[in-house]
């Protein structure tokens, strides 16, 4: 699976190519960041930690309609609704880490590169933020790449990242760690 981020003014948008499921229509990201967009932060953090069940995990599973994205056929996205099912407790359980993850490393990212004042309260202290520094390591590298080719990106530039795990097969199917 290939996800595209285009850098639009002031926005952002997100194209999901998978080989399973129907085709998912393009949407746009919440926020804005000239450095690192939300639902990157998202997608490098499930890689680097490994967590399947989160946002790309299941969009790569495409075993249901969650809501998060929707497919770009109106027939298929009806039926997609008919079949919309809960996220099961270790989905949802991944899906909290990632945001979490998401949220809290990016904003310790920015402090460590003096995108952001440092504030006891949040992100605290790199120390103190309970992340495996293996990982905050990986992720600080992976958001400074990024960061570096989204500032070179004239509005309307992409840049696609590949979801490095397995595909589903578009059956309903449960996490596994």
């Amino acid at each position: 699976m290939d996800v595209t981020f285009t850098k639009l003014a002031g926005r952002y948008q997100i194209a999901v190519d998978r080989s399973v499921g129907a085709p998912l229509a393009p949407r746009n990201g919440p926020g804005h960041s000239d450095a690192v967009p939300h639902d990157v932060a998202h997608l490098l953090v499930e890689i680097e930690a490994g967590i399947r069940g989160g946002v790309y995990g299941r969009l790569a599973a495409a075993d249901g309609d969650d809501g998060m994205f929707w497919p770009a056929d109106p027939a298929a996205r009806r039926t997609s609704l008919r079949k919309r099912r809960p996220p099961t407790p270790e989905e949802s359980a991944d899906m909290a880490r990632s945001e979490r993850l998401a949220s809290l490393t990016v904003a310790l990212w920015e402090v460590a590169r003096g995108r952001r004042r440092p504030d006891p309260a949040w992100p605290g202290a790199v120390g103190s933020s309970g992340v495996d520094t293996g990982l905050l390591d990986r992720l600080f590298e992976r958001y400074d790449d990024f960061a570096g080719r989204w500032a070179a990106l004239d509005p309307g530039g992409s840049i696609t990242l590949a979801w490095p795990f397995p595909e589903g097969t578009g059956r309903r199917r449960r996490t596994t760690r």
